[in-house]
């Protein structure tokens, strides 16, 4: 089933609409078409309660002026981009930077402040979706070529909700996208997630600079906070003594997930445990890489839909894409997007009950 609503309405008078998709069982995704933003995902504990588990404001106004771009889609670059520059096939791109000299998520107006249209909707029982579309000019930021992308959110029973991304260019240029929603498996507003159990089944990470941007190395794992191979929270690595901690202020940093074949299917790059719900969160996906976001920006001067502050580590985001600074670091999986070669990835967010902590 789909619902459609009035959301809020733009200075310039556009109307932001609200598009609610649901199952049978009640799992449940909200899509807003400023941003493209999942403001909400409901999904059962292990007593069958259902609330939400990604934070989301209930106004537009606070999707406009507060910080953290939560449940947004990310473009045209999601990350960050070293000194806003980068060059292509001979030529130099200055974008405009928005996070001190460098440029972070496409820029001070990228793709989570836009309206998108709605291009299609499918109201099947099993398989609800939409498909909103965002048309960026050339020089859009400073980026080359006008790009065209879709995102469509659909759910799956019992409880995937799977993104789909695709994006075309005139000229080439450069391209990353991600959906930085902020999870709280405990349900929204509950309070930290630093209890919550964590599993990213990669061997290597990418360290960052005192400026988060990466250094260039692809670092293993091993003896470091960045492990999370076997099960462990947050909490037992976020305060830790580790220069890379420091810098990022808590978890801000980039995976390197299991090379995909020639052709790309998602596969599990990290799950997510917490044991008072019984709630687990598996992610899957045909990107690259899986930068981990413990929260760190989040500041306590906004409320959300439970009317409760979002503080630090609140939430964790888990964000599927390409690596950062990536049109800067010619080692690191290209990020290029030529005319007639489009950009296609998918992203599952799996919920459900981990095994060991359903009903008996």
């Amino acid at each position: 089933m789909i619902t459609r609503s009035v959301f809020g309405t733009l200075p310039g008078g556009e109307t932001v609409e609200r598009i609610e998709l649901m199952l049978a069982n009640g799992f449940s995704a909200a899509i807003l078409t400023w941003g493209a933003t999942l403001q909400s995902l409901r999904s059962p504990d292990r007593e069958g309660r259902f609330a939400s588990v990604v934070l989301g404001y209930t106004t537009l106004d606070d999707y406009r002026n507060a910080g953290g771009r939560l449940g947004a889609t990310m473009g045209r670059y999601a990350n960050r981009i070293e000194n806003g520059h980068f060059h292509l096939d001979g030529q130099d791109h200055q974008l405009q930077r928005n996070e001190g000299r460098h440029a972070i998520h496409g820029g001070p107006e990228g793709f989570d402040r836009r309206l998108w249209s709605v291009e299609s909707i499918l109201d099947l029982p099993d398989r609800p979706e939409v498909r909103l579309r965002l048309e960026s000019p050339d020089g859009d930021q400073g980026f080359p070529g006008r790009l065209v992308l879709t995102v469509s959110y659909a759910l799956k029973a019992p409880g995937d909700l799977v993104i789909s991304y695709e994006a075309s260019s005139d000229r080439p240029t450069v391209f990353n996208t991600t959906n930085h929603a902020y999870f709280n498996l405990a349900g929204e507003g509950s309070g930290s997630v630093l209890d919550h159990r964590f599993t990213i089944p990669a061997d290597r990470f990418l360290p960052v600079n005192d400026e988060l941007i990466p250094t260039g190395e692809i670092r293993n794992v091993d003896g470091t906070e960045f492990d999370f191979r076997e099960a462990r929270p947050l909490a037992a690595g976020i305060r830790a003594d580790d220069p890379q901690i420091r810098l990022g202020r808590g978890y801000d940093h980039c995976y390197v997930l299991s090379e995909n074949g020639p052709e790309p299917y998602p596969r599990l790059a990290a799950r997510v445990e917490e044991e008072q719900s019984g709630r687990q969160l598996e992610v899957l996906t045909t990107e690259p890489g899986l930068q981990l976001h413990s929260g760190n920006v989040l500041t306590g001067r906004y409320h959300g839909a439970s009317g409760r502050a979002y503080r630090q580590s609140d939430g964790f985001c888990l964000e599927a894409q390409h690596f950062p600074n990536a049109p800067n670091a010619a080692h690191f999986p290209s990020t290029v997007l030529r005319p007639g070669k489009p950009y296609r990835s998918i992203t599952i967010y799996r919920l459900g009950i981990t095994p060991s902590l359903a009903r008996s």
